[in-house]
């Protein structure tokens, strides 16, 4: 790991939806330490400052991809990044989904919207090794069908159950139509003996985290990603504090019987 940061050039670049892009990294140099699924970068725009970002794929060669949504100045600009354009990136940061504890199990992966991204190499690890976990569900929520992100990807993925819904249809949606817990009751797994990963916005956490709760799966197995606003990643500044944790250094990632009674403080 490093606090500096360290070259990258832009490689690929995929639009997934109307703000929000995929870059594929390849190191300039020496490439970083290897990143596990659920943890984090910071990805530095040059002339702008740099922001947290998961990773949502790691190569062999040591490249890395981000997906980013603009809804600032610094994401805005990583967005506008084109094909041999060079950012600066550093880490790896925080905690990852330790997928480990699912071996043998049962996999429930939750995703909302964007947090799809940071699940993503998670899914394919366990996708790659059919014969180490139980049955894996895959369950997708997006406000609209424009939200959706690796649309044709999703199409490929062979699972026991993948669900995608939306909030809100347009006109040539043919799917489900709700909310991302409804998919619960088609998936195909045994709540003693499965392990869950949720991440997206925090209401849908906590709605996905109680919802397998009455179903039977203790906090313990189910493992949430949690945002606050990270500035220093090495967790001296305090921004990303949620009650006791530092979420840039002991999250991002935590059980739901840690994080459940952190998110029931109104305004923490």
């Amino acid at each position: 790991m490093t606090d500096v940061p360290v070259p990258y050039r832009v490689v690929a670049r995929t639009a997934e939806t109307g703000d929000t892009v995929t870059l594929r990294l390849e190191p300039v140099g020496t490439p970083l330490g290897d990143f596990a699924p659920g943890q984090f970068a910071m990805v530095h725009c040059f002339g702008r400052g740099e922001i947290p970002v998961s990773v949502s794929s790691v190569q062999a060669t040591g490249g890395l991809a981000h997906t980013v949504r603009a809804v600032g100045a610094v994401s805005a600009g990583l967005c506008a990044a084109r094909s041999a354009d060079v950012l600066g990136v550093r880490g790896p940061y925080g905690t990852g989904w330790e997928l480990q504890r699912a071996r043998g199990r049962d996999v429930v992966v939750v995703a909302g919207g964007i947090g799809l991204a940071p699940l993503r190499p998670l899914i394919l690890r366990a996708l790659a090794e059919p014969a180490a976990y139980g049955r894996v569900n895959v369950l997708i929520g997006a406000r609209t069908p424009a939200d959706l992100i690796a649309r044709e990807e999703i199409e490929g993925w062979r699972t026991a159950y993948t669900g995608v819904t939306v909030d809100r249809p347009d006109d040539g949606w043919r799917g489900d139509v709700g909310l991302v817990t409804d998919l619960l009751d088609r998936a195909d797994f045994t709540p003693a003996d499965a392990v869950a990963f949720v991440c997206g916005p925090e209401p849908m956490i906590r709605a996905t985290a109680r919802e397998l709760a009455a179903r039977g799966l203790p906090g313990d197995r189910v493992r949430v990603s949690l945002e606050r606003n990270m500035r220093c990643a090495t967790g001296h500044c305090g921004h990303c504090q949620l009650g006791p944790l530092l979420l840039c250094r002991d999250g991002p990632v935590v059980n739901w019987e840690r994080a459940e009674p952190l998110l029931s403080v109104r305004e923490l």
